[in-house]
């Protein structure tokens, strides 16, 4: 299937919607804007898809929206900020993606957000530290992110960090001590990382930490006895 019907937005009862693997398809109607009652879209490995309609921000019930495998999804439109009722953002192997809109800090219901394997995805904007209600953020295999913007340091509610297989990570800023409730940070594979921010040792609910096969991490800061609450430290391989 190449396209859907323009009718498609007459379906005003429509919650969820699942167009998974229909790697055929292009682009969507702007009339899909006209789902005012749909909680759930599914729009997995649509593998030909390049971009999304600005409409797709008429969404005022949608809460789990999954784009997962859309390899060639380059972009999301600005309107996506105004999704006020999402909960739920899977950008998984969006291999094509090099960069996210302002606007995403804009989705204050938002709790997990996944970027794995998104390969080109350089950097995140500095918006993404208004995500109060963030709890995971998944940047695994993102192999072109360099740094992480200082505004994360303000994700007050993130419980789980997982940037394992960040291989041109080299940093992590200062403020990540400020992640006041994670419990789970996954630094594993991150070869390029050399060294720790003293403030890691202000986390003082984290339980899992990561570190193992980095490769370049020679020492560890003295602040990491501060650690009170970690139950599990992986340094295999480092």
């Amino acid at each position: 299937m190449q396209e859907l019907p323009t009718s498609i937005g007459q379906l005003n009862a429509l919650q969820d919607l699942n167009l998974s693997q229909c790697s055929s398809l292009q682009e969507l109607p702007t009339s899909i804007g006209q789902l005012h009652t749909l909680q759930n879209f599914y729009l997995r490995e649509c593998s030909s898809l390049q971009k999304l309609p600005t409409s797709i921000g008429q969404w005022n019930a949608l809460q789990k929206f999954d784009l997962w495998g859309c390899s060639k999804l380059q972009e999301l439109p600005t309107s996506i900020g105004q999704l006020n009722a999402l909960q739920e953002l899977n950008l998984s192997w969006c291999s094509s993606l090099q960069e996210l809109p302002t606007s995403i800090g804009q989705l204050h219901t938002l709790q997990n957000l996944y970027f794995g394997e998104c390969s080109s995805l350089q950097k995140l904007p500095t918006s993404i530290g208004q995500l109060n209600a963030l709890r995971e953020l998944n940047l695994s295999q993102c192999s072109s992110l360099q740094e992480l913007c200082t505004s994360i340091g303000q994700l007050n509610a993130l419980q789980n960090l997982h940037l394992g297989g960040c291989s041109k990570l080299q940093e992590l800023p200062t403020s990540i001590g400020q992640l006041n409730a994670l419990q789970e940070l996954n630094l594993s594979r991150c070869s390029s990382l050399q060294e720790l921010p003293t403030s890691i040792g202000q986390l003082n609910a984290l339980q899992e930490f990561n570190l193992s096969r980095c490769s370049s991490l020679q020492e560890l800061p003295t602040s990491i006895g501060q650690l009170n609450a970690l139950q599990k430290l992986d340094m295999g391989g480092v």
